[in-house]
């Protein structure tokens, strides 16, 4: 039995078409990284990675970081604004019924 490729014409040199791996959620990641950097270098911390933000933020779904985005990007401080948006006990209520 022959391989699929076999069959296909022949795609010339430049012409091949190449995989994007850029995705809306990456993109936002890398805004959260890039903006919280800036912000811990002038404190003198260490650089967040992209796979410690991919762990802070994988219970949120994407629409939610278009939203936690713009709040943040409204903020007087960004960095401030979005450690206490992340963290879930902020926003427990005493008793909810």
């Amino acid at each position: 039995m022959k391989p699929i490729g076999d069959f296909l014409p022949p795609v010339p040199e430049g012409q091949m078409p190449k995989k994007s791996r850029a995705h809306e959620r990456g993109e936002l990641m890398r805004f959260f990284v890039r903006h919280l950097n800036y912000a811990r270098a002038q404190d003198g911390l260490p650089k967040l990675t992209m796979s410690r933000m991919g762990k802070i933020l994988e219970g949120i779904p994407t629409k939610d970081l278009y939203y936690l985005k713009s709040v943040c990007s409204r903020a007087k401080h960004f960095s401030k604004k979005f450690w206490w948006e992340v963290d879930p006990k902020k926003h427990e209520e005493e008793n909810p019924f």
